[in-house]
């Protein structure tokens, strides 16, 4: 009998073939390692709001949450959920039928794309995009077209989206656009043109979208954050992903949601009960009382993360990095050519040893290496004082 045995062949489904251990864990245990400041994976150095810590206790010693809470996330928190996409944008939601909630953003993205494609079926996404949304295609059997951010030119100038490129990527197989905006890792936010443009894309070809829109609330100066769904036409088609954990800096709760049309909430819901089922019982009473808070905190909390944006992209800039202003989340982009390096996995790697500081390199959000191997990202999500302290190390480079 001929065929490979069962120990013969590979253990890992080679659909996930490509994917290994996540960049962020290998440079997070070389910063454990080194001793080094951790400017790599996006998570704050401090907790979020005192009253809402408060609220998730209050929650465990009241027995709310900790048995399993219902499937579609407890009527509080869908009912802050719609509230909150109706005060801030507008959008009306049944927080019965079109909301639902997840453990955290990245189960959403799966459960999305794992509901709505079928294999073959081709995925349109801004590249360099979240390492999640090509393991998520890879797992529901499509395949990603990636449509690439350029650099533009000028001092600080940012990446932008060539729309004719966006265009020629679609064909008579896609499926689905994935869009992530504020982006992450390149900082842009996509402008109410480019916006509108991929809303008359998507309705003309007539495709779903899935906004990643989890840095909603940081974006900086004249740019606004404006939700897909609100363009003509995108109601219905698109499922908006939200999260808890960056906007009031708890990522540890994973506390997400999925607000779409009752058609599509119930698919991506058919998907989720099969991969947590449920989560996060007491946090989500504590997540319900976060996005009641008053406006001032939003602003308040973009406030301090644009000071700190501040420190690092002069500090950058002056350690010899070409920095790429980001408009929005808690990253930015830079540039190493300057510094007479050009791999930026090299470069990260040694980055620990030779100042002390941890970065992520780009490339490993790209299918183009090649494209984003000059690119190396920060977060700036930090107290300032670790910033100030991480740009004095970058200056010995």
């Amino acid at each position: 009998m001929t065929g490979m045995t069962s120990t013969a062949r590979p253990h890992l489904n080679r659909r996930l073939a490509e994917f290994g251990t996540t960049i962020f864990a290998e440079m997070s245990a070389l910063a454990t390692a080194t001793g080094a400041i951790n400017l790599g994976q996006g998570f704050p150095d401090t907790d979020g709001p005192e009253e809402i810590r408060e609220a998730a206790v209050r929650a465990l010693r009241e027995g709310r949450g900790n048995q399993y809470p219902p499937g579609p996330g407890i009527p509080e928190l869908r009912t802050a959920i719609a509230a909150h996409q109706r005060r801030r944008y507008g959008l009306s939601y049944d927080p019965d039928t079109e909301v639902l909630v997840t453990a955290g953003a990245t189960e959403a993205i799966a459960a999305a794309l794992l509901a709505l494609l079928e294999p073959g079926d081709e995925v349109v996404a801004l590249e360099p995009y979240y390492d999640s949304y090509a393991a998520s295609i890879a797992l529901a059997g499509g395949r990603r077209v990636p449509v690439t951010l350029r650099p533009q030119t000028g001092e600080g100038s940012g990446f932008r989206l060539d729309l004719d490129e966006l265009r020629a990527a679609v064909t008579d197989r896609t499926r689905l656009l994935l869009i992530n905006t504020p982006h992450n890792p390149t900082g842009t936010v996509l402008t109410r043109a480019e916006l509108a443009a991929i809303a008359e894309l998507a309705v003309e070809r007539d495709l779903l979208v899935v906004t990643d829109e989890v840095y909603e609330h940081l974006v900086f100066g004249d740019a606004e954050h404006l939700p897909l769904a609100t363009f003509p036409g995108m109601r219905e088609r698109t499922v908006t992903i939200g999260s808890a954990g960056k906007t009031f800096s708890f990522t540890g709760w994973k506390v997400g949601w999925v607000t779409a049309a009752p058609e599509l909430v119930t698919a991506v819901r058919s998907v989720k009960q099969f991969l947590t089922y449920v989560s996060s019982g007491p946090f989500q009473y504590a997540v319900a009382e976060a996005l009641a808070l008053p406006d001032s905190y939003f602003e308040d909390f973009r406030r301090s993360m644009l000071a700190r944006r501040d420190i690092l992209a002069e500090g950058l800039t002056a350690a010899g990095f070409r920095v790429f202003q980001p408009a929005g989340t808690y990253f930015i982009t830079t540039d190493i050519r300057p510094l007479g390096e050009k791999d930026g996995f090299a470069f990260c790697r040694a980055l620990p040893e030779r100042a002390g500081v941890v970065a992520i390199p780009n490339a490993v959000f790209y299918d183009d290496r090649e494209a984003g191997a000059p690119f190396v990202r920060f977060a700036f999500c930090k107290r300032e004082h670790v910033l100030r302290d991480a740009v004095q190390r970058l200056r010995s480079l």
